[in-house]
């Protein structure tokens, strides 16, 4: 009783001395608002040892104490400039000086932004750089021990219990190793973070934590971002009834400018030869992984992670599997086509073609009446042999074998994400942890309770954002649509385009390719130029529909785009696939399409045009996007350090929130997942007609992981560390695009192919296909051309379909359905025999539950002590309420009720909720 009542009248004695910080009050179950001691939040912590280095390189207050945990930017002109002079001339001769200018406005939202950081705990400092033209301020943010450790409960953050072996083994080691093949991918990268079991972060028993005696490192430079990025993404300068919150909007208002965590120095090294050990964290980054010479190495995902958060580190993880798992792809593909290559000689079809001289005179292509000429089989040559080169025995054992490679792969990744989640402590993160997004708590109307957790949060209501989706629904189907008219204008050019060159003697024997070719890049354009278009009616649409957490939010606009990516990159080949010369009809009796003849197959087939459609699209579109990554960066970097230099003077060393500033934007993973995935989507699905697919995958993807990985670390200012438990949504895509590839590739071998035409016809008719060109010839109806001539069909002398074609057409749909079934049953097997959890990550993650229990099994002791000792106080307080005024009746210790006023104790300070009526 008495210990009780000394807590109580210590509240109480302090109350004088709170000051009126209020801390965010978002996401409590009561009414009440915490405060904490305002000597507190000036406390200055000196910094460690292994600091000095960064302290050298501007990362911390004038003082040399506080490290920086954020920068903000605004840019002001100069009243005495050209440019500020003719605004304020314009505005008086417009009439508008009565009213508040954009800046003044600007001025008033950042005034009022910056006095709520204040009472929100931060501590701020100012650098002002003046150009001559402009005034640029820099405020430099840091975040006190109290606030990191309030918000550090708010986020549930993990904090560490007892460090273990760090998991860095990997099969492709292990597989050398067992070899006894130097591994040459190794390497051993300075500053290994340590593996810690952990769980979820309380003030009250941070005695038990490893590492809690230092405070200036307890929490990690990532952690500390995403503290000051939640206090600066919450904090209100206008009305809230008009969502006037978050840094983020005043960034686009433009009051101001940027707002970045710094990076960890300069990623140069320095002069002098220093240890590696003695590198900052950015620098071993650069050494050890973005430079071009450790395209051959692993990549350093523990380093990764720590610098950039889980969500950057998931992305490198999946993308240095799935490149790691496209070499045997690439190995497999590139034998099937050298086997193509090495048996042409071999091909019956291939050698009766270009020996029949003028033994096949073959119809027109287009209609006589517009000049077509009739044309020899033999001209086709080179056409015959190249499609053999993606049409061979082959290329069904690739299918095969593609179509169980993407299952597999996606197994492994999925026990590869599970240890990894595990081992950087975000397994449960999506399900237990993740909050409202920032800005849905800005705009949501109204404040309910979450039913799962029973804190209040803010709400929108689920009719609401269902209509909102539809209305999204309805454009994006608008869009598609839009899409498909585009590929039906792409082949209608080809028709067109075609007609003067048949026309031609020299270019008839090369008309189709021409076409072909020259139609593919048209689509290529219009597919890159829709896509930008698209991605930003998207990001609109899904904000519009407010959804709760960041997840979700990225998920639903990974969907939109998705989708219509898919529609507009894949569109135009499922038509050559399987529509182009299915509904051409035959002499005298052609199906037309505004007046023009439908489109037929070239003098190769349509698999020769499939396997052009792709190459183009999916090769000009990584030499686009690489190109992109190399030089648009190099632009950008170039003016925003141009601008931001200009007027200074050049002997002066810039400041290490100067050097950022001229970095450019991150501007996320988005387009990095979209463009891995659309890249999957063609080494998958349409993997039968291009066997070199993977190969060009691969030699991609070296060059994607170490321009990302150079961008994150030495172009871009540093991100927000952002938690994520997975890669999201995309790895549903993934998961559909491997569905989809199998009966893709089904209907290709069977409708698209000339392997089961051939199988028949072998088994039918003659083993080693002499006489196949001519069997697969049909001869024109009498009367329809002004001479006989042959087409490409399975017909008899009056148009009908032979008998041949209907058997044919009975195998092609069997095919297809034992296709699948045997692909899909194994692939079943696949999932069943490939656990999705290692069974040494079950015995981790058992081992932890048990640590934290342990943890805090004292704090229920304690709890427990204190019920009996305020039950024993009751009895008593009848007695004491009149002599003592800091007893039970001013100070009730409850968690219910806006008239009750709590205090608690958190490792020896006091911490006082008041309610929010009597402030």
């Amino acid at each position: 009783m008495n210990a009780m009542n000394s807590i109580l009248s210590k509240a109480k004695t302090e109350k004088n001395g709170l000051a009126g910080i209020a801390l965010d009050s978002y996401g409590s179950t009561d009414d009440s608002v915490a405060f904490v001691h305002k000597d507190s939040l000036s406390e200055n912590h000196p910094p460690s040892p292994g600091d000095l280095h960064a302290a050298e390189q501007g990362i911390y207050f004038r003082d040399g104490h506080r490290r920086i945990d954020f920068v903000l930017v605004f840019e002001e002109e100069d009243p005495g400039s050209k440019k500020s002079k003719k605004k304020k001339k314009k505005a008086v001769e417009s009439g508008e000086v009565k009213e508040k200018s954009p800046e003044e406005k600007n001025d008033q939202y950042r005034k009022k932004f910056l006095n709520n950081l204040r009472k929100a705990g931060c501590e701020m400092e100012e650098e002002i750089s003046s150009t001559g033209k402009k005034t640029i301020t820099y405020i430099k943010v840091f975040a006190s021990w109290d606030v990191l450790c309030y918000y550090a409960e708010e986020l549930n953050f993990r904090a560490p219990l007892q460090a273990h072996p760090n998991p860095s083994e990997n099969w492709s080691a292990k597989l050398l190793e067992s070899l006894h093949i130097p591994n040459m991918m190794d390497q051993e990268v300075p500053n290994k973070p340590l593996d810690y079991y952990t769980c979820v972060f309380k003030k009250s028993k941070l005695d038990k934590f490893l590492g809690s005696e230092n405070r200036d490192t307890f929490f990690s430079n990532t952690q500390r971002h995403r503290i000051v990025y939640e206090i600066l993404a919450t904090t209100p300068y206008g009305k809230r009834k008009r969502a006037e919150i978050g840094i983020d909007r005043l960034i686009d208002e433009g009051a101001f400018q940027a707002a970045y965590p710094l990076h960890d120095g300069s990623w140069k090294k320095p002069s002098h030869s220093l240890p590696a050990e003695q590198l900052n964290r950015r620098q071993v980054l650069y050494d050890y992984w973005a430079r071009w010479g450790c395209w051959y190495k692993y990549q350093p995902l523990d380093h990764i992670r720590e610098y950039f958060g889980e969500k950057i580190g998931i992305y490198f993880a999946w993308l240095g599997l799935y490149t790691a798992w496209l070499l045997p792809a690439s190995i497999v593909g590139l034998m099937v086509f050298l086997y193509g290559v090495l048996s042409i000689s071999t091909n019956t079809p291939a050698r009766e073609v270009c020996n029949s001289g003028g033994d096949f005179v073959m119809c027109p292509l287009c209609d006589e009446n517009i000049g077509c000429a009739y044309w020899n089989l033999s001209d086709t040559c080179t056409q015959a042999k190249i499609s053999y080169l993606f049409d061979n025995e082959g290329t069904v054992f690739f299918s095969v074998f593609m179509s169980l490679w993407a299952v597999t792969f996606l197994e492994y990744w999925k026990r590869k994400n599970a240890s990894l989640a595990h081992h950087w402590d975000v397994m449960d993160f999506e399900e237990e942890e993740e909050r409202p997004r920032p800005q849905f708590a800005a705009m949501a109307p109204s404040m309910e309770k979450n039913p799962v957790t029973g804190i209040k949060e803010p709400h929108f209501p689920d009719e609401d954002r269902f209509k909102r989706m539809m209305a999204g629904a309805v454009i994006i189907i608008f869009m598609m649509v839009m899409v498909l008219i585009f590929v039906l204008g792409v082949i209608m050019y080809r028709v067109l385009i075609s007609i003067p060159l048949f026309q031609s003697v020299m270019f008839r024997a090369q008309a189709s390719n021409i076409a072909n070719m020259s139609g593919a890049c048209v689509n290529l354009i219009l597919i890159m130029a829709s896509g930008i278009v698209y991605q930003k009616i998207a990001e609109k649409l899904t904000e519009w529909e407010m959804h709760r957490t960041q997840t979700e939010h990225e998920d639903s606009y990974t969907f939109k785009v998705f989708i219509f990516q898919f529609v507009n990159f894949y569109s135009s080949i499922f038509y050559i696939a399987f529509f182009k010369g299915r509904f051409v009809g035959y002499p005298g009796h052609y199906n037309r399409f505004f007046g023009l003849r439908n489109e037929a197959c070239g003098q190769g087939g349509c698999l020769v045009e499939l396997a052009q459609q792709l190459a183009v699209i999916m090769i000009g579109k990584q030499v686009i996007n690489n190109a992109q990554e190399i030089i648009v960066p190099k632009i950008k970097n170039y003016l925003q350090r141009r601008e931001v230099a200009k007027g200074m003077e050049k002997s002066t060393e810039p400041a290490r929130w100067e050097e950022d500033y001229q970095l450019i934007e991150n501007e996320g993973l988005f387009e990095e997942y979209l463009e891995m995935v659309i890249q999957f989507g063609f080494i998958t699905i349409f993997v039968a007609a291009f066997p070199l697919a993977p190969l060009f995958a691969l030699l991609n993807n070296w060059v994607e992981i170490r321009l990302d990985a150079h961008k994150f670390v030495c172009e871009v200012r540093r991100s927000v560390s952002e938690r994520a438990q997975d890669i999201g949504v995309w790895f549903n895509i993934l998961d559909a695009l491997v569905q989809l590839a199998v009966i893709s590739n089904a209907f290709i071998i069977a409708v698209t192919s000339e392997f089961l035409p051939r199988l028949l016809y072998k088994y039918e008719k003659n083993w080693n296909l002499d006489g196949y060109v001519n069997f697969t010839l049909a001869y024109s109806p009498p009367g329809s051309m002004s001479q006989e001539c042959r087409y490409k069909e399975f017909r008899d002398r009056d148009g009908s379909f032979s008998l041949f074609y209907w058997r044919l057409l009975a195998i092609r749909l069997g095919f297809v359905i034992l296709f699948e079934h045997v692909v899909f049953f194994i692939s079943r097997l696949i999932d069943i025999m490939v656990p999705d959890i290692p069974e040494s990550l079950e015995i981790k993650i058992k081992r932890e539950r048990y640590l934290a229990k342990q943890a805090l099994q004292d704090q229920e002791h304690i709890m427990e002590a204190m019920k009996e000792e305020k039950q024993a106080m009751v009895g008593g307080l009848a007695g004491v309420g009149e002599e003592d005024e800091g007893g039970d009746d001013d100070y009730a210790v409850t968690t219910q009720g806006r008239k009750a006023a709590t205090t608690r104790m958190d490792a020896g300070n006091v911490y006082l909720s008041v309610p929010t009526a009597d402030v």
